[in-house]
């Protein structure tokens, strides 16, 4: 994908010259600490990227009950959250520090014209926005004679954030890389979690918090696996692998569902192995690779996953074992960069289909229930790009 760029964003760039007996004003050093703040910045947000660097995580804050009043019933909004202490830096490059917990009234944070509306919102978005505000009354030695201070000033700049909570979903940052004009308004804000199914008058829970939407610290957000249909070293029957595979079902098949979009065209033959390993183990064991096609291709030029069908009729048998190849190396997202397909753990989340709406279940794993950026669910991908995703399941008679 090819993007156009209208311009480089970056302020003029005019440094301070020092010379013997010039004199210096208020404005002059305002403009050096500029010239190196937004140097700062054009490092962070250009070399380096945005989002989260640590912490910022959402949690719900247990609230009361309902009270009576003397004249009616009255029933508090008790819809809270808490941000933890953490470090993040915005698309301007921005550094927005919680140096401590904060705890967030949704109701209150959230904009003025969601208060509005006759139906109270069910979905909102929690983020935070670097701000500045000043501080510290200064009394000044004298006053310009151009007029333009006071008798009393303020000393300092203290660097803050705030809190945003939106009934609006967010644009997203469709940018193929930092390196380029803004993504619109509100891009200085570094969005957290949806929080979904709110009652406003009943604490949050744990399952309704989901923090996957917030941006992990990079110039790039890599496409990963986030699902598959079949459960990683799970032991099937002969008829339910066959029902797995599309064996006999041309409506069957592995399917394999990815974060963002990626390249219809990059889903060709060799992209995919099925290998069907005899008996599991020993000398006398033989190997075969099952034929195999992508079925209900999209005619996009993109699309979010992928079905993969067994073409041939060999016949799985009692402890094979089915070993499954996608070489995501192969599979070019919308920037034509590679997924990251690393099967971490083994533990991309299992996809159940054939309802009426997907899900996925999370709930089949033990151990390390939280990848290791402690926000879940799992996915595949170390943050690199490319490599190979392999996962399998093993066949029983009966």
């Amino acid at each position: 994908m090819t993007e156009t760029r209208t311009g480089f964003d970056v302020p003029e760039l005019r440094r301070l010259r020092y010379f013997h007996g010039r004199l210096l004003g208020a404005r002059d050093l305002q403009r050096e600490q500029a010239y190196f703040r937004d140097k700062l910045k054009l490092r962070m947000r250009y070399l380096l990227g945005y989002g989260v660097v640590c912490g910022l995580f959402v949690e719900p804050v247990p609230g009361g009950a309902e009270h009576d009043t003397a004249d009616a019933k009255t029933t508090e909004r008790l819809a809270k959250v808490r941000i933890t202490p953490g470090l993040g830096v915005d698309a301007y490059g921005n550094e927005i520090v919680v140096r401590d917990a904060c705890d967030v009234d949704l109701w209150e944070a959230l904009s003025g014209s969601a208060h509005t509306t006759t139906t109270d919102p069910k979905t909102v978005w929690v983020g935070v926005e670097y701000e500045e505000e000043p501080v510290d009354k200064t009394r000044t030695v004298f006053t310009s004679d151009c007029g333009d201070t006071s008798d009393c000033d303020f000393g300092w700049t203290r660097e803050t954030y705030r809190i945003r909570v939106t009934a609006d979903r967010p644009e997203a940052d469709r940018r193929c890389d930092t390196c380029g004009d803004l993504h619109g308004e509100g891009s200085g804000i570094l969005w957290l979690a949806r929080i979904d199914g709110i009652d406003w008058h009943k604490p949050l829970r744990a399952s309704q918090i989901d923090q996957s939407i917030r941006r992990p610290f990079g110039r790039r957000v890599p496409t990963v696996i986030t699902g598959i249909n079949w459960r990683h070293g799970h032991t099937y029957t002969v008829n339910e692998a066959k029902a797995i595979l599309g064996t006999t079902d041309e409506k069957g098949g592995l399917v394999v569902r990815f974060s963002d979009d990626i390249r219809v065209d990059s889903l060709r033959r060799g992209v995919v192995d099925i290998q069907v390993i005899e008996g599991g183990a020993g000398k006398n064991a033989d190997s075969w690779f099952m034929g195999g096609e992508f079925t209900g291709v999209p005619g996009t030029e993109f699309t979010r996953e992928f079905r993969y069908r067994q073409t041939t009729r060999e016949t799985l048998q009692d402890d094979d074992r089915v070993l499954i190849t996608v070489r995501s190396a192969f599979l070019l997202d919308r920037c034509c960069r590679p997924v990251d397909g690393t099967h971490v753990g083994g533990k991309v989340p299992y996809l159940r289909t054939g309802s009426e709406k997907d899900e996925v279940d999370t709930a089949t794993d033990v151990g390390c229930a939280l990848p290791p950026s402690g926000v879940g669910p799992w996915t595949s991908g170390v943050g690199l790009g490319g490599d190979v995703f392999e996962s399998w399941f093993f066949v029983r008679e009966g």
